[in-house]
């Protein structure tokens, strides 16, 4: 058993987690990257801390992100914490394009200053991409209906 049994416990839930758990400093530079963000972008632990957000966030994306982000910083205040999902798009190492979803915790002193943020992200391309064919189909079964109305009016 470890020295430290509950440090012990913390670490090894977070780097074996099958989602990414990352955390980023308030200035959005990651800090943490567990296995599961390895395998969800692509990126090493070693490529990935000591860069900022952007290397999972697609380019246009980057300005919103980062007025919320900073925003949320300053105020210690964000909608994603309490059962909410923030769903967008990200960016793999490969340049691929994925759907994810997360939560985030902010990290706090005992001051309140917020010292970053820890989110824990799950890859729902799968289920999305599923959601986008199953309207599709949708759509296209509706459409021979609405050509035989407009047809016999």
């Amino acid at each position: 058993m470890p020295n430290d049994p509950e440090n012990w416990l913390f670490r090894t839930i977070v780097q074996e987690m099958p989602e990414a758990v990352i955390f980023a400093d308030r200035t959005g530079v990651i800090r943490l990257w567990n296995s599961g963000a390895e395998t969800m972008f692509g990126h090493s632990a070693a490529e990935a801390v000591g860069k900022t957000l952007d290397l999972i966030i697609p380019e246009r994306l980057r300005p919103r992100h980062w007025d919320g982000y900073h925003k949320v910083i300053a105020t210690g205040v964000s909608r994603y914490g309490r059962g909410e999902l923030l769903a967008t798009p990200a960016i793999r190492k490969d340049g691929r394009r994925i759907s994810i979803e997360f939560s985030i915790a902010l990290l706090k002193e005992e001051t309140g200053n917020v010292l970053g943020a820890a989110a824990i992200v799950r890859d729902v391309t799968a289920r999305w991409e599923k959601e986008k064919a199953r309207r599709q189909a949708e759509a296209q079964a509706a459409a021979p209906k609405a050509d035989q109305e407009r047809g016999s009016g």
